[in-house]
């Protein structure tokens, strides 16, 4: 029996082995396929060396509606901007799949679809309301008032210049008041412990995509240590301390502590999972724009021009305490900051739209033929295409500081082919995966560059070379710099 059984083995194995290698055979109305020769590995390292590069080769030669074979997973990629809305549309595309088990291998808490651990991710969900409204109004001035807590220190250090590398500087400040805003204040000084968290931060961030890529974090040398240590910042004795909490915060910690089958351990690393969303693409998002603002002397010039006007309407004089207030509606009216925030999401966002494919489907547009999506597979969306489309953006790879303004409005007409684009700029998601926190990080992003132009004057320092993106967070939000930059900043006088 034996000989046979490992005949059996061996015929099985060689059957899967020309399987892998024939590769999938496409079903009538499936897109073009890409899938390579390498069993497995299929296209991996060609999309994993430069993601971007590689997706606009295929729209080349394959048009904008293609299927690539990635690490063992059938990617179906919809590059046209007027499909999007019907993918949102269609019922067998589900984002939480993929979100939840990624959180859960990233962050090490257990997902919330586990039968044995179950947590409503409807639960968690409704919590995003204190996200809005008046919730999201007390939240903006909590984060106001902690960002010029933080610069008034700052400004006492600073009576000269004072050089330092940009992307460390918005780290330390936004990593600073987030945490605080979000979690709380310590009842004693922690300056010193949330210098170690963002440090940490910073350490377990560098592996995040290793971790994406379903990396065990035991490979990636110390980030499991690294992960804990993190995680043990927002354990139940460590949180019960704390003073002032987000009303978000506390309602989140409220459900957590509802669910008695959840180890202590397992709700901080959710608590971690959140922290990670508050300020993961938040801060490269402040380093874009930052460093983008300074850099093009003309930019700078009109965003504090800005910001001047609509303090003057407002009747606010700055002094050396602090004293301006920036209520939402001040953001709203700073067209011109908003447009350089834009236009730093447009050039910096990376982020690939995935939703998993539950049941065979097919994909319905007014003009388009049909798109056959098979189980199992993935469905991707890639912003980035659309962000740095000639026909969309007239000279995309340049810098525009004004480009979303017209008339001294928004603008918001954007077009391909001669028509309207409903969703030209695309940096916080779409759909059901769009961001739900979008509007508090516009808000900390714009208060912080307003205050740190209100108060402070700042300069690239000569001879530093120009920064370019990193291609390691590529598909996974606003790419890091490919290093950091000095600057030199004082206080105005």
């Amino acid at each position: 029996m034996a000989p046979l059984l490992l005949g059996l083995i061996f015929a099985a194995a060689a059957l899967l082995l020309v399987k892998m290698v024939a590769g999938r055979r496409l079903r009538p109305g499936e897109p073009p396929l890409e899938q390579g020769w390498i069993p497995f590995i299929g296209k991996a390292i060609e999309f994993g060396q430069d993601s971007s590069g590689f997706i606009v080769s295929c729209q080349k030669k394959l048009g904008d509606v293609f299927t690539v074979y990635v690490a063992g997973k059938y990617i179906t990629f919809i590059l046209d901007p007027f499909l999007h809305q019907f993918v949102h549309l269609n019922k067998q595309l589900d984002f939480e799949e993929f979100s939840t088990m990624l959180s859960a291998k990233v962050f090490g808490h257990p997902p919330l679809n586990d039968p044995k651990i179950p947590v409503s991710n409807e639960e968690i969900h409704k919590l995003y309301s204190y996200l809005q409204g008046d919730a999201l109004n007390i939240l903006h001035g909590s984060t106001t008032e902690n960002l010029k807590n933080i610069l008034r220190q700052e400004q006492m250090r600073s009576a000269e210049w004072k050089i330092d590398c940009m992307y460390d500087f918005c780290c330390r400040i936004i990593t600073e008041a987030s945490y605080v805003s979000l979690y709380g204040s310590a009842p004693t000084n922690e300056q010193k412990q949330i210098t170690e968290l963002k440090e940490k931060f910073v350490q377990f961030d560098n592996y995040f995509p290793y971790l994406v890529a379903r990396i065990p974090v035991e490979l990636l040398g110390n980030t499991k240590r690294i992960r804990k240590e993190i995680v043990s910042y927002f354990t139940s004795k460590e949180l019960d301390q704390r003073l002032n909490m987000a009303q978000l915060i506390q309602a989140r910690k409220d459900l957590l502590d509802s669910y008695s089958y959840l180890q202590d351990d397992q709700k901080a690393a959710h608590h971690f999972a959140f922290l990670w969303a508050a300020l993961g693409n938040t801060i490269p998002a402040v380093f874009w724009t930052l460093y983008y603002l300074v850099k093009n002397p003309e930019a700078l010039a009109a965003v504090r021009a800005e910001i001047d006007h609509v303090l003057l309407a407002a009747s606010q004089r700055p002094s050396a305490d602090f004293n301006i207030n920036l209520s939402k509606d001040d953001l709203d009216h700073m067209v011109t900051l908003g447009s350089a925030v834009d236009e730093a999401f447009r050039l910096s966002s990376s982020s690939m739209i995935i939703r998993s494919v539950k049941e065979d489907t097919t994909l319905y547009s007014k003009d388009e033929p049909k798109i056959k999506l098979r189980k199992g597979d993935w469905l991707a969306l890639y912003p980035q295409i659309l962000h740095m489309d000639p026909e969309v953006y007239e000279d995309p790879e340049v810098y525009k500081y004004d480009r979303f303004v017209e008339n001294g409005l928004k603008k918001t007409a954007f077009y391909k082919g001669g028509k309207k684009l409903r969703n030209y700029l695309i940096p916080f998601g779409s759909g059901s995966s769009k961001c739900p926190g979008r509007h508090y990080a516009l808000a900390e992003i714009k208060t912080f560059i307003s205050l740190l132009l209100t108060y402070f004057d700042l300069e690239i320092l000569d001879g530093e070379k120009p920064v370019g993106h990193s291609k390691n967070r590529a598909g996974l939000g606003i790419l890091l710099p490919d290093s950091d930059v000095q600057f030199r900043y004082k206080s105005q006088q």
